[in-house]
């Protein structure tokens, strides 16, 4: 007989039988042990993660109270989140949700209304977010306006101190993150910066890629609210290392957009389907999933902004600056920057980064 009938028979047995007796009590545990010990590792119960989009009802009471356990914990901690831009009011958002204690502020206050209305606090400068918050992150749209919000009038510095912490997810180049920490460190608080790899949609997804570099002290002490934020985290050392290796992933990204722009514009020249392009790249070993996001909007000439063409361009710089500093030939990348430079100059700056497209076809009708 099967071990599940065998298992059901034996207890319904057991039930019925007139001599309920502590042995046949004892005899049902076993098999029952014996059961549940053989149950398909498929069958099993998986993991829960500890923030849920949804409620499950089949929680136990232990896990419930762990739950709001790390819940409780991270409330505890107040938080300041400086910048709502592309990526920073939905980051602000995510934590947020997850129960944190946040202060926002932005230079347009209009911006931080929607995450007032979700529970945020605002104050009217950094400085006021750092005095009343123990960690402040800043998500800003360059290096001069990170320093200026950090170091400026009413800046982050003049209201933090010692115990308490900053983390830059701006993405600047090394000199800039030094600066900044040597400002923020000289009050006696610690500092990270964390650059973040990924655009608006896995910033609203709670799918960033935090590469940060500082006080480890305070790596640790993030790292939950980074876990909120992303999907993963990196600590690589000294102050500078993190502005550097998101410097050296956006570099890529942008020469590989250029890239694909090419080969779009090539298909149609040649009389090939672009869509089919994009799903014959999707499905090969050089596949990245931009491509198979964004390839089908290019082909339509319509760029949705999730990271903006003037960051973008901005980030080539910062990136050729530091390839310099290290006497690094980077011919590619620097090709890809003239084309984001034409882009800007048609005014597409606020556009997608993959509306460099734009600039290609601009020096096809040029040549034609």
């Amino acid at each position: 007989m099967p071990l599940v009938s065998l298992s059901l028979y034996f207890l319904a047995s057991s039930s019925s039988s007139s001599s309920s007796s502590s042995s046949s009590s004892r005899a049902t545990m076993a098999l029952c042990s014996i059961f549940c010990s053989r149950i398909p590792l498929r069958f099993r119960p998986k993991p829960i993660s500890p923030f849920l989009s949804k409620p499950l009802f089949s929680l136990s009471y232990r896990v419930y109270s762990s739950l709001q356990s790390t819940k409780d914990e991270l409330g505890t901690v107040s938080i300041g989140f400086l910048g709502m831009g592309i990526m920073g009011s939905p980051m602000a958002q995510n934590l947020i949700t997850a129960g944190c204690d946040v202060t926002v502020w932005n230079r347009t206050k209009s911006k931080c209304d929607p995450l007032v209305g979700l529970g945020a606090k605002y104050k009217s400068t950094p400085e006021e977010v750092t005095a009343t918050c123990d960690l402040t992150f800043a998500m800003l749209a360059d290096p001069e306006s990170a320093i200026d919000v950090a170091c400026g009038k009413n800046g982050a510095v003049f209201g933090i101190s010692s115990g308490k912490g900053y983390v830059d997810v701006s993405t600047v180049d090394a000199a800039s993150s030094m600066l900044i920490s040597k400002q923020i460190k000289d009050t006696g608080a610690l500092f990270l910066e964390a650059p973040v790899s990924g655009s608006k949609k896995p910033a609203e997804d709670g799918q960033l890629i935090f590469l940060t570099a500082g006080d480890k002290l305070l790596y640790e002490k993030a790292s939950p609210f980074f876990d909120i934020m992303g999907k993963s985290r990196f600590y690589l050392g000294e102050v500078g290392n993190g502005a550097a290796m998101k410097l050296v992933v956006n570099m890529i990204m942008g020469s590989m957009m250029a890239s694909f722009a090419e080969g779009i514009l090539l298909s149609e020249k040649v009389g090939l389907d672009p869509n089919v392009l994009v799903e014959v790249v999707s499905q090969g070993a050089i596949n990245a999933p931009m491509y198979s996001l964004k390839g089908p909007s290019m082909i339509k000439s319509v760029y949705p902004t999730a990271f903006p063409l003037k960051h973008q361009q901005k980030d080539m710089r910062l990136a050729l600056g530091l390839a310099e500093s290290v006497s690094q030939s980077t011919p590619i990348a620097a090709a890809a920057n003239e084309l984001y430079k034409v882009a800007k100059s048609y005014g597409l700056s606020d556009e997608d980064f993959s509306a460099v497209i734009e600039a290609l076809k601009a020096v096809k009708s040029r040549e034609a």
